[in-house]
């Protein structure tokens, strides 16, 4: 029987990391800086630097800001977050940004606002300097909305430092596949249902946002008239579209999963289209999505928010085993899936947010249902099959090892 202690920690990390955010998550969150900083200066700035470090400066230059009219990039995200944003709102501070708003940012941002590179070793770590007649510095490390210290005038007036959870707070007494497991079968709904309730409404409707062909490339539409007529067709095309509607600027949210909308999307939207096309019942998609949310949860602990590692394999990994275990797999045939997809697509690299992210989750969920299918009948990857160890939850932790610090170099590469 799960522990008090371990059953806690799962509700406190689906209540953490199960919330809503509008657009990509990297502009938002430089958007939310620059509101409270705004908010701390009381007036309109003058100019505004954001000091970004690399993965910062990678995953917002390519997407499209929500209720911007059209706008990317960093400048751009801040202009926003000063003049129009709404920090109590957090990674939904852009939602009441008006056209006005977005026509005066635009012009902030090119004439007022300046990008400068900070050489950092946390992947996700940015300080907004924001100057009128008083100068306000407001600091992000590790988390989206994580304030580690605001300064005005040289005086900190709010300091933070402590680390959020990560890969070091992992004991093997808590994250386990089997502990995720036992808690998906046994937790209470009514503990998690306004979770997965938002989660399921909010991802499922950009989804059939995105199936329009509104975004991007129309990747949702293209795969169902390209591909065979299949129930992974049609996890594919709708996660694929929610990705590319939300990348492409779409003003609708996103339950995010670790910080990343891509990989709320990727964890869930391929187990709802599964569990509704075959026509599971209420209780057990509910308890699929939260086994989802957990083993995503878990993998990106060892990797961190930001990496060289694209996400969609971690949350495409747990949605092909939340399916094992939705159409009834055994413990093994769950562990399986999970060995059979990370012997196979961990190699694809993060080169940054944009439309295209879609034809890599789509990717990912197409190599998670081929783990599933060879799991369930049997067919698994032994040990010695590359990085592939002796239990699942090692071959997570040497995955996550990769991509947090192996790829840190190719992290390098990809931002020059």
């Amino acid at each position: 029987m799960l522990d008090k202690k371990t059953e806690i920690a799962f509700i406190s990390a689906l209540e953490e990391e199960l919330v809503p955010a509008m657009g990509c998550t990297e502009p938002i969150a430089l958007a939310y800086a620059a509101a409270k900083a705004r908010a701390v200066l009381g007036c309109a700035p003058k100019e505004i630097v954001a000091y970004c470090s690399g993965n910062i400066i990678k995953n917002v230059r390519c997407v499209q800001i929500p209720h911007s009219h059209g706008l990317r990039g960093i400048e751009a995200a801040v202009a926003l977050g000063a003049i129009g944003g709404d920090a109590d709102k957090e990674m939904e501070v852009l939602e009441t940004v008006t056209k006005e708003q977005a026509a005066e940012a635009a012009n902030f941002a090119k004439e007022s606002c300046s990008v400068v590179f900070l050489d950092s070793e946390i992947p996700l770590h940015f300080i907004i300097e924001m100057t009128a007649e008083d100068r306000v510095l407001v600091e992000v490390r590790h988390a989206h909305t994580n304030i580690s210290r605001i300064v005005k005038n040289g005086k900190i007036i709010y300091e933070n430092l402590k680390v959020p959870e990560d890969a070091e707070t992992v004991t093997e007494d808590t994250y386990t596949v089997e502990n995720i497991k036992e808690f998906a079968d046994s937790v209470e709904l009514c503990r998690v249902e306004h979770l997965i309730d938002r989660q399921i409404e909010y991802n499922m409707a950009i989804a059939n946002e995105g199936m329009s062909g509104r975004y991007g490339i129309g990747i949702g539409k293209a795969i169902l008239e390209a591909c065979e007529d299949t129930v992974t067709s049609r996890m594919k095309a709708y996660a694929a579209a929610a990705s590319e509607a939300r990348m492409d600027g779409c003003d609708m949210p996103v339950v995010i999963n670790s910080g990343s909308g891509n990989q709320g999307i990727a964890s869930s939207v391929p187990v709802i289209v599964y569990a509704r096309e075959k026509g599971y019942g209420k209780e057990q998609l509910y308890r699929a999505l939260v086994f989802s949310a957990l083993l995503t949860v878990y993998q990106k602990t060892f990797i961190g928010k930001l990496s060289a590692f694209c996400g969609a394999v971690s949350a495409a990994c747990a949605s092909g085993a939340a399916i094992t275990y939705l159409s009834g797999g055994s413990t093994t045939e769950i562990k399986d899936t999970i060995n059979n997809t990370l012997a196979d697509i961990p190699g694809i690299i993060c080169d940054g947010a944009k439309v295209s992210c879609a034809a890599k989750i789509a990717s990912s969920i197409d190599a998670a249902m081929m783990a599933h299918y060879l799991a369930k009948n049997g067919k698994a990857y032994a040990e010695s099959s590359g990085i592939i160890k002796e239990t699942v939850d090692l071959t997570i932790s040497a995955v996550g090892h990769i991509g947090r610090f192996g790829m840190k170099e190719t992290d390098k590469d990809i931002i020059l």
